[in-house]
């Protein structure tokens, strides 16, 4: 819904009588027209970007974020070095304003770049080059930058930062959608709709702890971008909240993996596609954490809702503190009982 391309246009080719001009058919470069926002939260440690576009993919050129130090939206005629460059600085302590000033100098097109980053501690800042195609430009604000070119007005940026700063208290994920959301219903990108994307990261957010993606969800090619981004996120939040659960649990700190896990099935009830797992991990947990009623409870509905796991519950050494109760609660929860 948001962001746009110019789509390249081939030079013509020219024959003279000592062959093709060796420069026909060169593309043009491609405009990353784009509306997005970068935003910390401080309070969770938690940075990120989400970004829209009439731009195939635009998930794979403009968000860049490392946790604990920061995010970067590189767009316009996007220089994508910009991210992993833009983090390197901020990671060795320089502001955002003096990350972009650095990234600019020496920069081959300036004028035309487009860049939003924010740091771990929420100081920010934004720019855009007088040759980005109008509208083009960028508000910025303690934990958050929000930028835009090509699109139909300076109220898409205006209504992308009112919504952030109001929905202050809820995850960073959701605020960073909905302020993108805001932004396309003021107008968003001129030319229309095409991908979208959402990056968010935390310290060892990931499976297992392993890595720091608490949410990295993308939508490269829909009429509908930022509806089906949504409904991704509704997803990714489960699985948030679903891996803090689970990274505690294998740290054996079975009471904090279990007020995780017990608020991710509370979410999970509106995600039916998750939910019979995420029962039978709270109810893993729960078992871990001395509710064996609670856990019996957890893995009868699960397996009610899929009873495919019925036969990974009886081989499973996790669930052996239930001793013979476990092949019961099986039995009749796949009989519907």
């Amino acid at each position: 819904m948001h962001l746009a391309s110019i789509m390249s246009l081939a030079l013509p080719v020219v024959l003279s009588a000592s062959g093709p001009d060796p420069v026909a058919d060169l593309p043009r470069p491609r405009p990353v027209a784009t509306f997005s926002i970068v935003g910390a939260d401080p309070a969770t440690r938690e940075v990120g970007v989400a970004v829209a576009s009439r731009f195939f993919a635009v998930g794979s050129v403009v968000p860049h974020a490392t946790a604990d130090v920061g995010a970067v939206a590189t767009q316009s005629f996007a220089n994508t070095t910009f991210g992993p460059r833009g983090l390197k600085l901020l990671q060795q302590g320089l502001s955002p304003q003096a990350v972009i000033d650095s990234l600019l100098v020496g920069d081959g097109d300036p004028r035309r770049r487009q860049v939003g980053t924010v740091a771990a501690d929420g100081r920010s800042a934004t720019y855009t080059g007088e040759g980005c195609l109008a509208w083009a430009g960028g508000r910025s604000g303690p934990n958050y930058a929000a930028q835009g070119n090509i699109l139909t007005g300076e109220e898409v940026v205006a209504a992308m930062e009112k919504t952030f700063l109001e929905s202050k208290g809820k995850p960073l994920a959701e605020r960073l959608f909905l302020a993108l959301e805001a932004g396309d219903a003021a107008g968003g990108d001129s030319r229309g709709r095409q991908s979208a994307a959402l990056l968010v990261v935390r310290d060892r957010a990931g499976y297992n702890g392993f890595t720091d993606l608490a949410v990295d969800i993308r939508v490269d090619d829909h009429l509908s971008p930022i509806q089906e981004l949504g409904r991704l996120l509704s997803l990714a939040l489960v699985n948030d909240g679903w891996n803090r659960g689970w990274t505690a649990f294998t740290e054996k700190r079975f009471a904090e993996a279990r007020r995780w896990q017990e608020a991710t099935a509370a979410r999970a009830e509106t995600v039916p596609s998750m939910l019979p797992e995420v029962l039978y991990d709270l109810a893993v947990i729960r078992l871990a954490d001395g509710d064996a009623d609670g856990a019996a409870e957890a893995l009868r509905r699960s397996v009610s809702l899929n009873p495919k796991l019925g036969q990974s519950a009886l081989k499973d050494s996790d669930l052996d503190g239930l001793g013979r109760r476990r092949a019961r609660v099986i039995e009749e929860a796949a009989a519907g009982r």
